[in-house]
């Protein structure tokens, strides 16, 4: 309601859902590249113009409306604070504080038995991708060996860093450093003792991952001048304690910043599934060396849909934890309240692998966020069937069927109304108010906390080195107050509130997990980069509340629209429900029966 200028929302507990309306919250921004890119840059750069350009754009977009001229009566909660939890049914129960190579163990258990001659598919079988177990039962049954492998990973990575214009994968990348780590992974083979399932796999690290002793420049050109890596971070050590190959730093979009993957300063990643085509962002080449096949797997962080956006576009599996499930440390953005690392993978099956090997909360997060202990859905189980057809989706449709093609809401229809026929579950309606606070209150948070962590080094002059885009959402983020922070973390109260009550009456929400296929990539756009907030806004449309709110959520592949781009579907969990977001992503993936080769792959194990 409003009292004169001033609006006056209600406290939380007396709104009437059924008076909410579905507002999509369109965003208004100029699109801009090329000259009018560097002059729009100009422009908002300059102390009295830029502040009224900033201030229009705000206007614009109600963000003054929602922060400054409202009543908010909630508290602030300035991190993601969690109701305890129901413990998850059929699961295998893992350590907190448990060695990296038993969790991995204890996951293989929690898998379908394997059976290689199920794999051996004919011409006319679908497509599929090679899985970290065929690695590694071509490893046992020395039909291969990792340093085989090894030559055919660097040949590729080589040869995309090569192109022109150039597209590289990966921005740092060693292959005498490859060479070293695929040796010792030979050497152990052959001496019948593998670290673990993951031992001589192939995995790519974001930049702005720490992986000794490569840099960390968050695809910045001068980060690695600030800020030296001494060591792995604690998701990469844990990688490597198991036997993984770490390839290198794969390419992103700069600092995290972006949705598309654009990059000027080293080239921008493609979209294996149509070279002219972005691969979403920010981890950009993560999704891409996996989508290619060059990789098993790929460590991304994810803030505001950095795992999930790139591997819908690109076809593969992202999962995005629980906030404080997996410790940030030794990530650039280890001190925000919305990131995480995660996995990006071919297939469910590996992510639970991966997943298994970096999960674990830092000391401080155990105290803080009282995390339920870690566990893995037991696939193997004959109770998985039952568990499915008990579980109750939750689905916004107005909010499910905002989209740019109606291809994205059809398939992931499709896929809903397929697995409720299969396993017999319900899907039920359900109502999420102030989605367009969410995302304000999402770009407040994390735009303040970047502007905040890297302030020092801007100030002393690195901001003009930064791209152009990247150089517009920090002048934005410099003109959020902290009133405007503090009013953020009151929406967020607010959010936690509707969320937890949806979970008191449905296990899941289940969305499309971008708005658009994969976007193409305007020419212009490779030199200087690209300012497009419609396209932003299309990609992220789904994806805040997992992050704003510290939810799990994975994306999942289940088909293609009429241009043949991949559709991914999001399923988000209640706090700490991983295990239950995995089962039903591995059902979905079950269903599966559209699978397209990407148009750049490589069969790396068939190869060897």
């Amino acid at each position: 309601m409003r009292m004169g200028k001033k609006r006056v929302m209600l406290p939380v507990t007396d709104v009437d859902l059924t008076t909410v309306k579905y507002d999509p919250g369109e965003i208004e921004a100029p699109h801009t590249t090329g000259f009018w890119l560097k002059l729009f840059v100009k422009l908002v750069e300059m102390p009295l113009l830029g502040y009224l350009i900033l201030g229009h754009l705000k206007k614009q977009n109600k963000m003054n409306e929602m922060l400054r001229d409202t009543v908010i009566p909630e508290p602030p909660m300035f991190r993601p604070e969690f109701p305890p939890q129901e413990p998850e049914p059929g699961v295998v129960l893992l350590e907190e504080d448990g060695k990296s190579e038993d969790q991995v163990d204890s996951a293989v258990r929690c898998l379908p038995q394997y059976d290689p001659d199920s794999y051996h598919s004919s011409e006319s079988s679908p497509f599929r991708y090679w899985k970290i177990r065929d690695f590694a039962y071509s490893y046992r049954q020395r039909l291969t060996t990792p340093s085989s492998v090894a030559e055919h990973v660097i040949c590729l990575i080589e040869e995309f860093s090569h192109k022109k214009p150039p597209t590289p994968l990966l921005i740092s990348f060693d292959p005498e450093d490859v060479r070293k780590q695929a040796a010792a992974s030979t050497q152990r083979f052959e001496e019948g003792k593998p670290l673990s399932i993951l031992d001589g796999i192939f995995v790519a690290i974001k930049d702005d991952i720490d992986c000794y002793p490569h840099s960390s420049n968050g695809a910045t050109t001068w980060l690695h001048e600030v800020r030296k890596v001494k060591k792995d971070a604690v998701s990469v050590s844990r990688l490597r304690s198991c036997g993984a190959i770490l390839v290198g730093k794969a390419n992103m979009h700069e600092l995290g910043m972006g949705t598309t993957g654009v990059n000027p300063n080293y080239g921008t990643a493609r979209n294996p599934h149509d070279l002219e085509r972005y691969t979403g962002g920010s981890s950009s080449g993560p999704a891409a060396i996996v989508a290619s096949g060059i990789c098993s797997a790929a460590l991304g962080t994810d803030g505001g849909g950095s795992v999930r956006i790139p591997s819908s576009l690109c076809g593969v599996v992202g999962l995005k934890t629980t906030y404080g499930r997996t410790d940030i440390r030794g990530s650039i953005c280890d001190a925000g309240t919305v990131e995480i690392v995660g996995p990006i993978a071919s297939s469910v099956e590996d992510i639970i692998l991966v997943y298994a090997a970096i999960l674990g909360s830092s000391p401080s997060d155990k105290i803080s966020l009282r995390p339920s202990v870690p566990c893995l859905p037991d696939l193997s189980s004959r109770e998985n069937s039952s568990i499915l057809g008990s579980l109750r989706f939750g689905k916004y449709t107005e909010w499910f069927n905002d989209v740019f093609s109606p291809d994205i809401s059809n398939k992931c229809e499709d896929a809903l109304n397929m697995f409720s026929e299969t396993h017999g579950c319900q899907v039920l309606e359900i109502v999420i108010p102030e989605l367009d606070e969410m995302r304000t209150a999402h770009v407040v948070s994390i735009g303040s906390e970047a502007a905040t962590s890297l302030s020092p080094d801007l100030q002393d002059g690195k901001g003009g080195r930064l791209t152009l885009d990247s150089r517009i959402n920090f002048a934005l983020f410099s003109s959020f107050s902290a009133s405007d922070y503090v009013a953020a973390q009151r929406l967020r109260r607010r959010l936690m509130y509707y969320h937890m009550e949806i979970f008191k009456n449905v296990d899941v929400i289940v969305t499309p997990t971008t708005g658009m296929t994969a976007p193409i990539i305007p020419k212009s756009a490779l030199k200087l980069g690209e300012s497009n907030m419609k396209v932003t806004g299309n990609l992220m449309r789904f994806i805040i509340a997992a992050n704003l709110l510290g939810l799990p959520a994975i994306s999942v592949p289940v088909g293609y629209d009429k241009q043949g781009l991949p559709i991914g579907l999001q399923i988000i969990g209640r706090p700490w429900g991983e295990a239950t977001i995995l089962r039903l992503a591995a059902a979905f993936e079950g269903l599966r029966v559209e699978t397209k080769q990407p148009a750049s792959y490589f069969d790396i194990l068939k190869r060897n």
